[in-house]
């Protein structure tokens, strides 16, 4: 006796029959089937090995300079396409061996163009997908020139700028900072008008400038008699090292997350007071060190009367020892996220472990 039925398979009706109790597929069903085992096992392997995403071409600018050689060697780490702009001056020049010896070594491809030569400029970016800018101090304003050449190009899915310090929007900074911070939110601003996308990454300090001397103008290492603290030493603020900063950095580049999002690294164990920093170095030394304090006042004296670039540092720590523009805000959703919380697989290196190199 022969009994029809049919079921749903994830690609359309399978009808079977039964002769005597046997389940009989027609030949276009049997098709049908194996081709719906095929789709469902096609999906459980995907599930358990997800295909790897292309991993954006990312140009950097200025990436011989201090953060950009980090930055540089973290996205060939990472396995991105990795492109430099460099001078023909550059390549042989004797003090940049040593760095472009090194990106020679991880891959990095060179190309040649300049800053301030619109049409290298385009042509690089067009080999790209990312444009990340680590130009230093005197060329911060110039980067309207990428700005530019990144809106001709109409490729490029995201821009960096060149940041990695404060949040240049929320600082209470006197002169000279002022004025730099003012040019990094004048970049952001040309940016957010051209409609290109970005992620600002804000890393506060760079731990390799600020911890081997404790902030010690001048000082070379960590001080072992007196130490001079700025303010009332309470104000939290915060240190990273150079390597995870370019780690976190690459790490947004393809994360849809911090798409037209500020970046901040903010380690929990790098978030702290100067005081409590010394108190950390007394305890590695085991000594009590002398601690002068320097009332806001006389820190703002100091900074009128100091020479380049004394002024520089002096008005930067101004901003974050004394007003606390590393942490006297909250990051919001609207307009940051913060990178520890994004990526808690990644190792950073906390003060602790950093000033354990000095004792």
């Amino acid at each position: 006796m022969r009994r029809f039925s049919s079921f749903q398979s994830p690609t359309g009706p399978i009808n079977t029959s039964k002769v005597n109790g046997m389940l009989i597929l027609s030949s276009s069903s049997a098709r049908l089937l194996l081709v719906s085992l095929a789709t469902l096992s096609l999906a459980f392997f995907l599930r358990l090995f997800p295909m790897a995403q292309t991993k954006s071409n990312i140009l950097f600018i200025g990436g011989t300079g201090y953060i950009g050689k980090f930055i540089v060697e973290a996205s060939a780490k990472a396995g991105h396409p990795t492109f430099v702009l460099v001078r023909e001056s550059t390549l042989s020049n004797p003090d940049k061996s040593k760095v472009i010896d090194s990106f020679k070594a991880s891959g990095v491809n060179f190309v040649l163009g300049d800053l301030y030569d619109h049409e290298s400029l385009v042509k690089a970016i067009k080999q790209v997908d990312v444009v990340i800018s680590t130009v230093g101090h005197a060329q911060l304003a110039d980067q309207g020139n990428i700005i530019a050449a990144i809106k001709e190009a109409e490729n490029v899915k995201r821009f960096f700028p060149s940041e990695f310090g404060n949040d240049v929007d929320r600082v209470h900074a006197v002169e000279p900072a002022k004025t730099a911070f003012a040019t990094k939110a004048k970049v952001r601003r040309d940016v957010e008008a051209a409609g290109i996308p970005y992620t600002y990454v804000s890393s506060n300090f760079f731990a390799g400038y600020f911890l081997p001397s404790l902030n010690q103008p001048g000082a070379t290492a960590p001080p072992r008699d007196k130490v001079v603290i700025l303010g009332d030493g309470n104000p939290k603020a915060i240190f990273n090292k150079e390597e995870d900063i370019a780690t976190y950095t690459i790490k947004a580049v393809d994360d849809p997350r911090t798409l037209n999002k500020i970046l901040y690294i903010r380690p929990p164990a790098n978030t702290i007071s100067f005081n409590d920093l010394v108190a950390l170095w007394e305890k590695k030394i085991g000594k009590t060190l002398e601690k002068v304090y320097i009332p806001e006042e006389q820190l703002l004296k100091n900074i009128q009367e100091a020479p380049v670039p004394i002024n520089v540092i002096l008005s930067i720590g101004h901003s974050v020892f004394v007003k606390g523009d590393h942490t006297n805000f909250e990051v919001e959703p609207s307009f940051g996220v913060e990178a520890t919380a994004l990526y808690p697989d990644v190792k950073y290196t906390t003060v602790d472990e950093y000033l354990s190199h000095f004792v």
